[in-house]
């Protein structure tokens, strides 16, 4: 099935498949990067109590599909809620909810359609994993993008609170037990790591922040005070990473030495680099601690759960 579009009056946009236009719509990009740190929470709570992966293959398997349909859920209500601001700014203004590809009734049913039926098949995991889906939807649609993303420069920081959910909610489908010190580090990790990863998407697109009128930090407090908060936050990463020390003293190393790494780049590259290029390499080595680390987990994960059986 093939969609054409009227962007103007005169011109006739190239045409897009449906498929295309839903994927950018439940933002299938951000569910794919949020299904490595579920999988992530998920195989370290395996290692840690001892199943091996047949054991539960049904709570896995419910994990993924509900966690793809309330991340996708959680990007329909998004988009939809977003497309005022969305129109101004040049990396949104495209997405099919701007352009009008797709109408925002549509887009309405499809987000309840999928947060409904992602909690339930969550709850097939565990109760508590549907319990935890359904508050990581909550904090994004109503905390983050309703009352804080354009109201205060701290909506980074109550945006993390959903965004760290994908390792709780995967750990929380293999056990009840989420005041283990390795899953509270992998969360805290992952609730600081937006801070300076997101803080420098802001610095590279503040013009279009600022003509959106969307209140991040370095557009609101300047650089300086983007600078000292991020360092701030990478102490605290840095720090949080012994929590994996209870687990493995290997987790622990690696965690510590990407912390390090990047609060080493940050104090060092501010001085010898101007915003641009300090925010560009913050942003480039804040994928490369995330990708190393959840890597790491489920290999070492994986491979614990491989020589136990």
């Amino acid at each position: 099935m093939r969609i054409i579009i009227r962007r103007e009056e005169n011109n006739t946009m190239p045409k897009q498949t449906l498929t295309k236009i839903l994927a950018q719509t439940i933002k299938t990009g951000i569910i794919k990067s949020n299904l490595i740190p579920m999988f992530a929470g998920l195989t370290l709570a395996l290692y840690t109590y001892h199943f091996n992966l047949f054991e539960k293959v049904s709570e896995i398997i419910y994990a993924l599909i509900g966690s793809v349909l309330v991340m996708g859920a959680a990007g329909a209500f998004n988009n939809l809620y977003d497309r005022d601001i969305d129109s101004i700014m040049e990396r949104t203004k495209n997405r099919p909810t701007v352009t009008g590809e797709i109408k925002p009734r549509t887009v309405l049913w499809l987000g309840i359609f999928m947060s409904t039926f992602g909690i339930i098949i969550l709850a097939f995991a565990s109760s508590l994993a549907a319990f935890l889906g359904f508050l990581g939807l909550f904090f994004y649609i109503v905390p983050y993008t309703m009352l804080s993303k354009r109201r205060t420069i701290y909506n980074t920081e109550i945006g993390s609170i959903s965004g760290a959910m994908p390792p709780l909610l995967g750990w929380a489908a293999i056990s009840s037990d989420i005041t283990h010190p390795a899953i509270i580090g992998l969360f805290v990790i992952t609730v600081i790591w937006q801070m300076p990863h997101f803080y420098s998407i802001a610095i590279r697109k503040h013009e279009e922040y600022k003509a959106a009128k969307v209140p991040m930090l370095p557009v609101v407090k300047g650089i300086k005070r983007t600078y000292i908060q991020t360092n701030i936050y990478l102490v605290v990463l840095v720090a949080i990473s012994v929590l994996f020390g209870s687990l493995s003293i290997g987790l622990m190393l690696v965690a510590l030495l990407l912390g390090i790494l990047w609060l080493m780049l940050s104090l060092l590259g501010y001085k010898k680099m101007d915003s641009e290029k300090w925010a560009k390499s913050m942003f480039i080595f804040s994928l490369f601690h995330m990708t190393i680390l959840f890597s790491t987990v489920i290999i070492y994960s994986l491979m614990g759960i491989i020589f136990k059986l």
